[in-house]
């Protein structure tokens, strides 16, 4: 029963929130999905969460998604209700053991969005692949034979500049940098720009930045609120213009195994999300 319930949910909400625009874009020639990677070598600045919630969001939009969750803490995973028990075949063995993706990808609750779920073992995935050859492109030839499927495909990244993540800056055309509105978050930021020009230079000259995007904003506090413009000062016009609020269902909503768009759809966060998702499609048009 439950079940029906979250589909019904989605059906009402995308008769609700899906434009004419987005349609008249459905009725188009399908072309390769573009690959945006989450990263930002800083934990608990909110990837996981803006993964999982903007795919869920993107899906809505009717947009075909897959999520390729390269962290190790497989978070992406359990937030999107896939029981990491039950996993047979991960994004580890993809690249590791060479496994048909196909084999990996599981379904959601959320029509049109899948995943590619994370183990464990993909931390020592690092050490194994520097004896591999062309190392850095491993996700890259993974995800070229299935990218034409899908609309988007999102890698949620470690918190880490290791070889995994430099793996998923290989294979994105974009990247997505979630910066939380508190003053550390910022020291680490010139570091991961200078590994993305790296990898720029070496390994993906088409990779670009898709955005700096605002997290666990609450505009009560004059800290969140400088630390907006002074990101906004920098980068300019690769700052998004939503901005994720704290908000409690969105806190609470990955212990139910749903994105919030599934655990309430009329949340702050929620509806953040869904506006990003928005504004990551019409970039793109």
């Amino acid at each position: 029963m439950q079940k029906y319930e979250k589909s019904f949910n989605i059906v009402l909400f995308r008769l609700k929130y899906v434009s004419l625009h987005s349609i008249k874009n459905n009725q188009e020639k399908k072309v390769m999905g573009k690959i945006i990677a989450l990263a930002n070598q800083k934990g608990g600045v909110g990837k996981t969460t803006t993964t999982i919630n903007l795919a869920a969001s993107l899906a809505t939009l009717e947009k075909s998604v897959l999520v390729v969750d390269a962290d190790p803490q497989a978070n992406s995973s359990s937030g999107l209700g896939v029981d990491l028990n039950d996993v047979e075949c991960s994004l580890y063995e993809c690249i590791i053991d060479h496994a048909d993706v196909r084999d990996a990808i599981y379904t959601t609750d959320i029509d049109g969005l899948d995943i590619i779920p994370s183990h464990i073992n993909l931390v020592g995935a690092e050490i194994e692949l520097l004896n591999i050859e062309n190392r850095e492109r491993a996700f890259k030839t993974l995800l070229d034979g299935i990218k034409g499927d899908y609309d988007y495909i999102l890698i949620d990244c470690s918190p880490s500049l290791g070889l995994i993540t430099v793996n998923a800056l290989t294979a994105a055309d974009s990247v997505i940098i979630p910066v939380q509105c508190e003053y550390f978050a910022l020291e680490g930021i010139s570091k991961l720009l200078s590994t993305i020009k790296i990898i720029k230079s070496k390994l993906n000259t088409k990779l670009e930045i898709e955005g700096f995007l605002l997290t666990m904003y609450d505009s009560r506090m004059r800290l969140a609120n400088q630390i907006y413009d002074e990101v906004k000062r920098h980068f300019q016009e690769l700052v998004f213009k939503t901005v994720i609020q704290r908000n409690v269902k969105l806190s609470e909503s990955p212990s139910h195994g749903l994105p919030v768009i599934l655990y309430d759809a009329e949340s702050t966060g929620s509806k953040n999300h869904l506006a990003l998702a928005k504004e990551i499609v019409e970039k793109g048009n």
